[in-house]
């Protein structure tokens, strides 16, 4: 009997390790989440005085963490299924994504019930994730299926504009496609449209890599510069979920102590 022939070392290694560039990606997202979000919390509780739903210095910033968190998701899909990852594993790790999404609306809720988070980062990449998955196969044409679905909300705006009878978009039922023409008052708001076409980009660019540079992803594997953001990167929903806790903790036991001071 012939033996099956054994693994080429790149696939070996990929099964073996994860990637600590792309840890390491992740993790400079989280970092710059963490800073955006502490600079947030300072104009809530009045240390600073920002606009951050208009100006453009704090909305791009927005956009481009946004962007490299989804990015790196797609980049995770396609490692994730280059390495044969089990429906059960998909599944258990989407579950932890949906179940704090839940738990980020109850309390955004609590904070800001005006303008609580219904459809925010988490939610818009458990949805994306069912779709990025039943999309693996379509490997190159994920390019332009991405620059289809960043186009669309363009495309949307300019159909409101001359079909008024698609104003039903913008209901809360329907918004979270995207496809609209006014902002929705909420904290976060990560629609489908046009930020699946980030993650599918994620994906493609992921498979090219896999296929033709997959060094880029596999090495340096141990450079001690990246070790701090590597860690960040393989705990990002965790620290996701307790980094703002933390700070607005801490920024209220500040105002707390400054009230007892003051009295």
């Amino acid at each position: 009997m012939q033996r099956a022939p054994n693994p080429t070392p790149t696939i070996a290694r990929m099964q073996v390790h994860r990637f600590q560039s792309l840890d390491a990606l992740r993790g400079v997202a989280i970092v710059w989440m963490t800073l955006y979000h502490f600079a947030f919390d300072l104009n809530h509780f009045g240390y600073l005085r920002q606009n951050f739903y208009a100006d453009p210095f704090w909305t791009l910033q927005r956009s481009a963490i946004v962007s490299l968190f989804l990015f790196c998701a797609g980049l995770g899909q396609a490692v994730a299924s280059a390495q044969g990852q089990s429906p059960r594993r998909f599944w258990l790790r989407w579950a932890q994504i949906a179940g704090c999404a839940v738990l980020v609306s109850i309390a955004s809720y609590w904070m800001y019930p005006k303008s609580f988070i219904y459809f925010g980062v988490l939610h818009g990449i458990a949805v994306m994730l069912v779709v990025v998955r039943a999309t693996v196969g379509l490997k190159h044409w994920l390019w332009l299926a991405g620059g289809v679905a960043v186009a669309m909300p363009l495309i949307a705006s300019n159909a409101h504009i001359y079909w008024p009878g698609v104003d039903f978009l913008n209901d809360g039922w329907a918004n979270w496609l995207g496809l609209i023409s006014r902002k929705p008052i909420t904290e976060d708001y990560v629609p489908l449209l046009p930020w699946l076409g980030v993650m599918w980009w994620g994906m493609a660019g992921g498979q090219w890599l896999l296929a033709h540079r997959s060094q880029w992803l596999a090495g340096p594997q141990r450079r001690a510069a990246m070790v701090p953001l590597a860690w960040l990167g393989r705990w990002s929903l965790s620290w996701y979920m307790v980094h703002q806790p933390v700070l607005i903790g801490a920024l209220t036991a500040l105002a707390a102590l400054k009230a007892l001071k003051a009295a």
